[in-house]
């Protein structure tokens, strides 16, 4: 923002002192301080809201904070605006986005990422695994064609808020429950027939599920995968989740580790791998909830919620205690 000719006259000195010539000729002005208004801050906030806005030849101000690029039509996310390492938050929403490049990952700052109405088929697991971990606090998927989200969408552990409307969801992570600092979760309108077992363990604000095919639960028409008697894989592998055996990639095969990962918990408390029964049943979702938006036009607040069970010991007795009441 200097003044051109002050500025020339001001480095001709400078050449002249390194030179050892003498300067008195130069006629320099006083220094006098420079006002607020005279410096330019660096910019921490860009909103842009149509394509013909788009910088197609600047580069993007590196002290960015918060973006919005909405109605651009961009059918990819700006390799320029993954190298904006202070992003708190960024909002892609209203675009044509397909796909999510691995190195979003890469920005470590990020709080909040909207990706309300672009064309996402998929949620990389790499992003699940990434720096988002740690940051990521508010993520909006609502509007897209998703189906199923990865097992590693559930190490999201800083999420408060999730938005997943008006997607093809046909299931939800089976680990949801881990997300433990979930807040907020809308999933309306998407092709859920029921829900995970875990996810009795949230403990939400705000639900809203309307909208859902959920089936009608009918705990006395079982899916029996009960083997008897066990497998020699299965009781290993009850006996490492339930006395909690540490185990990684190095010391197991990797299939089995993700088989490990999406082990069952029985009603008794006890993992069952792949020798199980399974129920749906009835739960009204204020257990998980203090605010739930209705199921559906009836008024009704109750959804199906998967149940397993590990012997047919533990399936008798839950059969009992339901036909008494």
């Amino acid at each position: 923002q200097a003044n051109v000719t002050n500025l020339k006259t001001f480095l001709s000195a400078v050449r002249l002192a390194h030179q050892g010539s003498d300067t008195g000729v130069l006629p320099l002005s006083p220094l006098v301080p420079a006002k607020n208004s005279d410096v330019e801050k660096p910019k921490t906030k860009m909103i842009i809201t149509s394509r013909r806005d788009y910088p197609l030849t600047k580069s993007f101000p590196f002290s960015l904070e918060h973006l919005q690029t909405s109605y651009c039509k961009l059918a990819r996310i700006d390799s320029r605006v993954l190298c904006l390492k202070r992003l708190r938050k960024l909002d892609l929403s209203h675009n044509h986005i397909k796909q999510l490049p691995a190195t979003l990952g890469d920005l470590v700052c990020l709080q909040e990422l909207d990706l309300h109405d672009n064309h996402l088929e998929t949620f990389s697991g790499a992003l699940c695994t990434s720096g988002l971990q740690k940051s990521l606090q508010f993520l909006d998927l609502s509007q897209n064609q998703i189906q199923a989200l990865p097992l590693e969408f559930c190490r999201l552990r800083a999420l408060v808020q999730l938005r997943l409307d008006d997607n093809a969801l046909l299931r939800l992570p089976c680990r949801v429950g881990q997300l433990s600092r979930l807040r907020f979760l809308s999933a309306a309108r998407n092709k859920l027939p029921f829900l995970p077992s875990d996810f009795r363990r949230l403990s939400l604000e705000k639900l809203d599920l309307f909208g859902n095919p959920f089936e009608q639960p009918n705990p006395l028409v079982p899916n029996i995968q009960l083997k008897i008697p066990l497998t020699l894989l299965e009781c290993a592998a009850r006996a490492a989740v339930n006395h909690r055996i540490p185990y990684d990639c190095h010391l197991l095969p990797f299939h089995l580790c993700k088989d490990l990962e999406v082990a069952k918990t029985c009603r008794c408390g006890s993992a069952c791998l792949s020798s199980f029964i399974q129920i749906t049943v009835t739960m009204n979702l204020h257990h998980v909830a203090h605010t739930v938006v209705l199921v559906d036009n009836m008024g009704g607040t109750d959804a199906p919620v998967l149940c397993y069970f590990c012997s047919l010991g533990c399936y008798s007795q839950f059969l009992d205690r339901h036909l008494q009441s």
